[in-house]
């Protein structure tokens, strides 16, 4: 596949501030990619800079093989769809969707058909005739997407659009939205700071910080396989224990608190002496009262235990170091904060991370 979005060396300044540094990306024809970060990290300047509603200071977008750069957002052919809906209050939910239509110079009656179809496949079949203030917060937003949609965009960018939602309608929304993405196979921007999100709905994940790219690659890759500290820390929960590599044939490396560990996940290009943060996932450590055989044990003292129902977090300390651990929430009655308890986890669960 030849790639379909091209971000070439893109910067944005503002005065002396620098927003975005050198941001390059290739989206194929079809990808749901979602741009992933805190608040100030570049993500959302990005989108704007694809839209067309910021300009960039350096750099080129590419849609197609042809440069977007000095067009005007109308004449992107991009539909986007922000938090807040944007919805015209005095038009109903079929002249909303007609909207975009009728810039484009279709006819009332083709363009109203044409909206009753989206809003069809959005999940309102019959909400047409409704105003805005008619429908609930999840609707009004299956409206933006249906206006973002109708005109057949070459891009979809959707900044943040699910963050009014509650969480059940949230989730429910994530599925609706990756089955509408799919069903027409538009090319999809999604901006957002929720991991879960991001975690759900994506073929790719781009994680942005300080107006940089830290890592784009599939989900599980991003969670199991971060390439720096900053995205193992940022992508779910994480253990970073900081290590000097002792025997990288043999793959082990050193604590001064925790002692030795083997390790599975690494490039094979480490080196001995070399400092390095060893990433475990709390789901992967054991909590148990006693040693637990074949694995790599370590005491820990409980400081908190956060109860979930299905499941629990114990959070703790090993030594100075702190540590946490999900565990089922029926197996969390055999400790008590302040209690110690022995943790352990087997090689396969270390990855290291020379970042």
């Amino acid at each position: 596949m030849t790639s379909y979005l091209e971000l070439s060396s893109i910067t944005k300044s503002y005065g002396n501030f620098t927003a975005l540094d050198n941001v390059s990306l290739s989206v194929e024809k079809g990808e749901f990619v979602t741009f992933l970060g805190p608040s100030g990290s570049g993500k959302t300047t990005t989108l704007m800079i694809v839209a067309g509603f910021e300009k960039a200071s350096g750099g080129s977008v590419q849609v197609g093989g042809r440069s977007i750069s000095e067009l005007a957002p109308h004449e992107r052919n991009i539909g986007i769809v922000f938090q807040n809906y944007a919805l015209f209050p005095h038009k109903t939910a079929a002249e909303n969707v007609y909207f975009p239509l009728q810039m484009r110079g279709v006819s009332r009656g083709k363009g109203l058909r044409q909206a009753e179809e989206m809003l069809s496949l959005v999940g309102l079949k019959g909400f047409g005739h409704r105003h805005p203030k008619e429908l609930s917060g999840g609707q009004q937003q299956r409206v933006a997407l249906a206006r973002a949609l109708v005109f057949e965009p070459s891009l979809l960018l959707l900044d943040e659009p699910l963050g009014a939602l509650d969480k059940n309608l949230r989730e429910q929304m994530q599925i609706e939205i990756k089955r509408i993405q799919r069903s027409l196979g538009v090319t999809t921007i999604f901006v957002t700071h929720d991991q879960s999100e991001a975690m759900s709905m994506s073929d790719r994940i781009v994680v942005f910080e300080k107006g940089r790219i830290e890592q784009c690659a599939a989900p599980l890759d991003i969670y199991h396989r971060p390439k720096t500290s900053f995205v193992a820390a940022f992508i779910g929960e994480s253990n970073l224990i900081p290590a000097t590599v002792t025997n990288a044939a043999s793959r082990e490396a050193d604590n001064p608190l925790l002692g030795s560990f083997e390790y599975a996940g690494a490039d094979n290009r480490l080196t001995d002496g070399q400092a390095v943060t060893l990433l475990i996932r709390p789901e992967h450590i054991k909590l148990s009262r006693n040693p637990v055989e074949d694995r790599k044990n370590v005491r820990m003292i409980v400081d908190t235990v956060v109860n979930y129902g299905d499941n629990a977090l114990v959070i703790g300390r090993a030594g100075d170091i702190p540590m946490r651990v999900r565990v089922l929430g029926a197996d969390v009655v055999i400790i008590k904060e302040g209690e110690e308890c022995c943790i352990s986890w087997t090689p396969d669960s270390v990855f290291v991370i020379t970042k």
